[in-house]
């Protein structure tokens, strides 16, 4: 299965991300470091991208793409390639964290260890091919580097909240994963098979759904037309809560292993 950006606009089944229609700049027979081909254009007028962090005042980093030459195209991921046009991958030391639409990304402390670190995004075409220049794919690259102690709540947080608080918290900002839910879904990976197998989850528009996943092999869950993607830490249950605030029907799937887990219709 293919990592299209909306769930009706997938390529047919059968055909390969490089085989798409679109006839922008040169297909060439090598390949980005996560395997994707390269699609060469003239370095005049060619995609460009910068990569900038600042640290969030709640919790890890606010990273900003800086494009020149290109648009995010989220509508026609997975379409043909066309000039100057995609969207972008967000690597982490080389492991890819996320797929992003547009200029901006959240990263949250929880997903960088402790240490010095490289961060690398990558511009894509909607065929999935890779923007390059003289056999080199478009990248802007960033190094950062995560605290021992950071406001994530992650290990070596230092921070000890009132034994007392004037104003209990019942909830406070529950984090995406501990929001309500009016559904949820819960779904296994195991050795390449989804459990159980992939259906329809109906939901009224509005409604907010939890998608708990659990997978043998780390990850990254993506549902296509909401801009939303979750780490999948192997073997550990990984909760995505979404509202459900556009209708039509969207796949969610993973993109390492390319499973479709199940499909939200939402009317």
């Amino acid at each position: 299965m293919g990592c299209g950006g909306r769930a009706t606009t997938h390529h047919k089944p059968g055909t390969s991300h490089e085989q798409a229609t679109g006839g922008a700049g040169t297909l060439l027979d090598a390949q980005d470091p996560t395997g994707h081909r390269l699609r060469e254009v003239p370095a005049e007028g060619a995609p460009q991208v910068q990569l900038a962090a600042r640290p969030d005042s709640e919790d890890g980093w606010n990273l900003q793409l800086t494009v020149k030459n290109f648009r995010f195209t989220p509508d026609s991921t997975g379409g043909a390639a066309l000039p100057g046009a995609g969207h972008a991958h967000l690597e982490l030391d080389g492991r890819k964290l996320a797929r992003l639409y547009g200029p901006w990304f959240h990263l949250p402390a929880a997903q960088v260890p402790e240490g010095a670190h490289t961060l690398t995004v990558r511009l894509y075409a909607d065929d999935h091919t890779a923007w390059a220049v003289a056999g080199k794919a478009v990248e802007g690259t960033l190094q950062l580097t995560a605290p021992a102690a950071t406001t994530s709540g992650q290990a070596g947080h230092a921070h000890t909240p009132p034994s007392t608080p004037a104003s209990p918290p019942p909830s406070p900002s529950p984090s995406p994963s501990e929001a309500p839910a009016d559904r949820t879904v819960t779904i296994a990976v195991r050795d390449g098979k989804v459990s159980p197998a992939p259906g329809r989850t109906e939901l009224r528009r509005g409604e907010r759904v939890a998608l708990r996943v659990t997978s043998d092999r780390a990850d990254t869950l993506h549902v296509h037309g909401y801009d939303k993607e979750l780490a999948l830490p192997a073997g550990q249950e990984a909760t995505l809560v979404l509202t459900a605030d556009r209708t039509g029907l969207f796949e969610v799937e993973t993109h390492e292993s390319r499973l479709v887990l199940t499909q939200l219709l939402v009317r």
